[in-house]
């Protein structure tokens, strides 16, 4: 029989038997937790970095609804006969998941127990749940309450409560009725939060478990210690869930620990004392990341490889030194000890870092509190390794839909590209990956970023980096958007958010690992790599009035694509006598999606109103000036439509050109009143970017075709109206000249 998941082996209570003879950072994920009292926004983050195997693949998905759901696990080389089961009556939740595949439990066989270790995602009722990390107990506990065989471990703990619970509350209270009656197969703590609050539940010892309410003003940082310590009071329920004896057990036998003032010291009467380094060493760079930094020979001990050996006074929460947002909350799970030389794993190969090149996923749940729970949550994904990866925005509660071609189904996935997962192999990564596979495009990228990392690093973090943080700018946009759509119709805007969201970031990493496979090929391999879509860092020239650095060549249309362009200075109506020379009608339009670049793709197309009322094309317009043609007598009626690259428009007011008779006279002589916009609404300043000049006719063409060509989607999204701008001209101008478009 193959060896399964040594992680998923493990008994957390036999584990430190094994640690010596495991490679360093065994059972090595890191958990992290940010109050909302920390952040300016006052949102909460909960996420968790899965390390296990550097080829190890992964799937991301949505559970359907099932009615009468039954659970059951492989873990400890268990059988159904042999293993946890349990059976929820009733309906359960849709929720999201991030799934192993079957084949790597061997329970490829088994449609029930398939469903392997969905431990991250959202449910319906916006519910999240963040699992797992796997813990410790001591030597007293293990002998005082063993754990069960039969028990519930983290094979199911995420299914279980994504599939069942309303809310976070009633999901910890779900699990340690399991705990009470059925048992723990295994030790962990998992983070169930929903849009007011977050809970850690533990599972402490074979039949004792405990249920901690989050701490708004405080951080955690979790890399598997069953021994940071806590101050809780028992008795508080408002605070505080846990099994009947949690407290006496270890009373009764004389092993309670506590506080100065008495009160029960629970991960210290439960707890390990000593981590191994690899844990020990990832506390203190999650402490420093955080700017709370230890210092080293007082706080922690340190090892002759320089690896932490042990932390005087492990804590569960602390005070960050600044306020988190959400892209110094995603780059946690990769933090690599870079704020101090000592713990820097990037100069000391020997230490384990957060961000690893064994992480198999990671996620972070961004909760918004105050917003109805279909919307308050935004898991934020990221497949296969943190340290050269990026995180995607999810609206897992609406989210109904993905495509297989970017997220295989857990049971469909072709397990073949991974290799030996256990080996992290050049070759494999150089090969062509099959399909559109997000997982495996990632997983390419950290192969080859972190083998080569005199050559790529710098260029592959640089630019994913950039990526990230245009995708988090642009986010904002769309959830402005989200917040603004009506209840019934945001499930669709997530799910066609999130498909776009994936197609646009999965063209820029295909790119850049195609670009990454090529450089290694070439007879210039020694040299630094950097992205042809890439602005390296330039201070120097920056301040020398030099172009934005540190950024995208190419702008990622996320938010462009449900947003339609902002005329912000309309063509102004013409009073002129035959033959006069006059200016251009004149139109500016912006894209407001929060990214630059944008402004630069968007192109014109000039029409003029015909006998019917309709309006004709202007042939060759495709200008954003129009010259005038004073040369016969007449009104004519024009207006534009400016479309963007995704193929959404506008559509300007109608300017009015009145040619009188008459010779022509010295400068213009127009009304004052002919140079307001005939809707009567201001004319904005100056777009905000460069707009296509009056040469720019081959550019506009291009994006004449791109609106010609738009795709199904792009037309679908443009039914939505997400944006008013603009939108009482555009109906109008739908309903006139429908056939034409």
């Amino acid at each position: 029989m193959a060896l399964r998941r040594f992680s998923r082996m493990v008994a957390g209570c036999a584990l430190a038997a094994l640690l010596s003879a495991a490679p360093g950072g065994a059972l090595a994920c890191t958990q992290v937790y940010v109050g909302k009292g920390l952040t300016a926004a006052g949102e909460l983050y909960v996420g968790r970095a899965e390390d296990y195997k550097p080829r190890h693949a992964k799937a991301f998905g949505v559970q359907d609804r099932e009615v009468d759901p039954a659970f059951r696990s492989y873990e400890n080389d268990s059988r159904p006969d042999t293993g946890f089961e349990w059976t929820y009556r009733g309906a359960s939740y849709r929720y999201t998941y991030v799934r192993d595949l079957p084949s790597a439990w061997e329970a490829q066989d088994d449609p029930v127990a398939a469903k392997a270790y969905s431990e991250a995602g959202v449910n319906e009722k916006g519910v999240s749940v963040s699992a797992t990390l796997t813990t410790d107990c001591n030597d007293e506990m293990a002998a005082l309450d063993p754990l069960v065989k039969t028990g519930i471990g983290e094979y199911n703990l995420a299914d279980v409560v994504l599939s069942t619970a309303s809310s976070a509350r009633d999901g910890v209270e779900r699990l340690g009725r399991i705990v009470d009656e059925k048992g723990s197969e295994g030790l962990n703590q998992i983070v169930v939060a929903d849009s007011e609050e977050a809970w850690v539940f533990m599972q402490l010892s074979g039949r004792q478990w405990l249920a901690l309410k989050m701490d708004d003003a405080h951080a955690s940082v979790n890399p598997n210690m069953g021994n940071l310590r806590f101050r809780v009071d028992v008795d508080d329920a408002a605070a505080c869930l846990h099994s009947a004896d949690v407290v006496g057990l270890p009373q009764r036998a004389g092993i309670l620990k506590t506080f100065d003032d008495g009160s029960p010291d629970i991960a210290s009467t439960y707890g390990r004392a000593d981590p191994d380094p690899g844990k020990a060493t990832r506390y203190v760079q999650g402490r420093a990341y955080f700017g709370s930094p230890l210092t080293a020979g007082v706080d922690y001990a340190v090892g002759e490889d320089g690896a932490a050996t042990s932390v005087s006074d492990p804590r569960l929460l602390f005070v960050p030194g600044f306020a988190p947002d959400v892209f110094s909350v995603l780059r946690s799970l990769a933090a690599r000890g870079e704020q101090t030389d000592g713990l820097n794993a990037n100069l000391n190969p020997a230490l384990y870092a957060i961000g690893n090149d064994r992480t198999v996923e990671s996620h972070m749940f961004q909760i918004r509190p105050g917003l109805s729970p279909d919307i308050a949550t935004i898991q934020w994904q990221a497949l296969s390794r943190a340290e050269f990866g990026v995180h995607l925005p999810v609206y897992s509660a609406l989210l109904t839909e993905v495509d297989a071609g970017f997220y295989p189904p857990w049971d469909k996935v072709d397990g073949a590209h991974q290799g030996d997962p256990g080996v992290d192999s050049i070759e494999a990564a150089m090969r062509e990956e099959p399909g559109r596979n997000l997982d495996y495009v990632m997983m390419d990228i950290n192969t080859l970023a972190s083998n080569n990392r005199g050559v790529a690093a710098d260029g592959v973090r640089g630019y994913l980096d950039a990526l990230q943080a245009s995708i988090i700018a642009q986010h904002e946009v769309v959830d402005a958007l989200m917040r603004s759509t009506p209840a019934d119709g945001r499930a669709e805007l997530a799910n066609a958010a999130f498909k776009v969201v994936t197609e646009r970031s999965w063209a820029k990493v295909k790119g850049l690992l195609d670009e990454l496979r090529n450089h290694l090929r070439s007879s210039d391999s020694s040299s630094a790599f950097v992205p042809s879509d890439y602005v390296p860092p330039d201070p120097a020239a920056e301040k020398a009035g030099g172009e934005a650095s540190g950024r995208l060549r190419a702008p990622l249309l996320y938010a462009a694509s449900f947003v339609d362009p902002v005329i912000t200075e309309q063509p102004a109506s013409i009073v002129c006598a035959r033959g006069e020379k006059t200016a251009p009608l004149k139109v500016r339009a912006t894209v407001e999606d929060a990214t630059p670049g944008t402004d630069e793709l968007l192109t014109c197309q000039w029409f003029v109103k015909n006998e019917q009322g309709g309006f004709d094309r202007v042939e060759g317009a495709l200008s954003f000036f129009l010259e005038v043609d004073s040369s016969a007598e007449g009104t004519r009626v024009y207006r534009a439509v400016v479309t963007s690259a995704t193929g959404r428009f506008a559509v300007s007011d109608e300017a009015t050109v009145t040619v009188g008779p008459g010779e022509v006279q010295s400068g213009l002589e127009r009304p004052e009143a002919a140079l307001r916009a005939p809707s009567g609404r201001p004319v904005a300043g100056a777009a905000l970017g460069r707009l296509a000049d009056a040469g720019d006719d081959a550019a506009c063409a291009v994006g004449w075709l791109v609106l010609a060509a738009a795709s199904a989607l792009a037309a679908r999204l443009a039914l939505l109206r997400l944006s008013d701008a603009g939108s009482v001209s555009n109906r109008a101008f739908r309903a006139e000249e429908g056939e034409k478009w």
